[in-house]
């Protein structure tokens, strides 16, 4: 039976508000959130360019991949990520990051529990996945860097580059020009970088080529937030720190937070101190942090739990987040003010997905 058959609530959120300004009507954005199919763990939600949802959610057997061209309403059939090859008994594979290219081809980072079983160090590394448009199987899974790392990103641009994003006591990645058939060995992107190995990296394109990273520091043990851009066509990075709260700390925090485009230039959502406060920045095309600055949300992280931030067309910000079996979350105007409570829904894992549509709605999935 097709997930689109199946039965499924799907909330509206009133969130569909209309303010009067000169004389004019302006809808703000709704916000609508999506069960997921078979009681799965949300993991990542991406939006392609003509307007299609893609999710990933966790099950027991692994990853599943399902869409939708009806921004969540209905949902297609489930793919399996992890397709057919025999693997060793007890292995457990984890979606870190998904992304969707200009082409419409779907690319997966993927985890496993290979050090938990003490399988050989090559096996504890950054595994990868394609779907291409059209096709009912993602093809064989790869191993790009065989060696121990986390905090896989993935990031695809319009020229068909993709680029994995990983960490294994520094920064690395693998570059792709062709579409993610062929990646280029891996390769440290900044050397003045000291990352916190336990955390994660969100990595995304700019509208100029540029591949913004977004991770945290260890250095001195201040946990602070840093964005690198990397022209990968001079191989020039620009490094800036964008949090502003100091968090120091001598153990890792185990942290996750995400960054996205906006219309301007990015958006960025991550926790800090000693109770993970959610803070919000606005960043511009070079990475320098907009008014009204850093901004606090009205919420708390955890360790390893997912947090994602998407900037609508009107300029709104929702910032959502997994706290304690529940996604939360926020949204904020284009001057960066709260402009809804704070809402949450029951929901499964640790992970959070979330899409902005072509309409400008917010949908989150739980």
């Amino acid at each position: 039976m097709s997930c689109s058959a199946q039965a499924r609530r799907f909330l509206t959120v009133p969130m569909h508000v209309a303010l009067m300004a000169f004389g004019m009507t302006i809808a703000l954005a709704e916000v609508r959130t999506v069960q997921v199919p078979d009681a799965g763990k949300p993991a990542v939600a991406r939006v392609d360019d003509g307007g299609t949802v893609h999710l990933i959610y966790q099950m027991p057997d692994g990853p599943q991949y399902v869409r939708s061209t009806d921004d969540g309403r209905t949902l297609s059939a489930a793919i399996p990520v992890i397709e057919g090859a025999a693997q060793p008994a007890g292995i457990e594979f984890t979606c870190w990051d998904m992304v969707v290219d200009g082409e419409g081809r779907v690319h997966v980072a993927v985890g496993t529990n290979a050090w938990k079983l003490k399988l050989p160090h090559e096996e504890w590394g950054y595994f990868y996945a394609t779907l291409d448009p059209g096709a009912e199987r993602f093809a064989a899974l790869r191993n790009l860097n065989k060696k121990p790392s986390e905090g896989f990103s993935l990031a695809a641009s319009a020229d068909g580059s993709v680029t994995a994003v990983w960490l294994a006591d520094k920064l690395y990645a693998n570059v792709s020009r062709d579409g993610g058939r062929t990646f280029a060995p891996s390769r440290e992107i900044d050397l003045s970088s000291d990352p916190c190995n336990c955390c994660t990296t969100s990595s995304v394109y700019a509208e100029d080529g540029r591949l913004a990273v977004l991770y945290r520091e260890e250095r001195n043990d201040d946990r602070d937030m840093f964005l690198l851009l990397w022209d990968q066509a001079t191989d020039r990075v620009d490094r800036k720190r964008i949090s502003v709260t100091g968090w120091k700390t001598s153990t890792c925090p185990m942290t996750y937070y995400a960054i996205n485009r906006s219309a301007d230039g990015f958006v960025a959502a991550w926790p800090t101190g000693t109770n993970y406060g959610i803070e919000l920045a606005r960043l511009d095309a070079d990475g320098v942090v907009a008014l009204p600055g850093v901004t606090p949300v009205a919420g708390h992280a955890g360790h390893r739990t997912g947090i994602t931030a998407l900037s609508a067309s009107d300029g709104s910000t929702l910032v959502a987040w997994n706290d304690k079996g529940q996604v939360k979350w926020q949204v904020h105007d284009a001057a960066g003010r709260p402009s809804s409570p704070l809402e949450m829904e029951q929901t499964t894992g640790t992970g959070t997905a979330a899409v902005v549509t072509h309409a400008g709605d917010f949908v989150i999935f739980h």
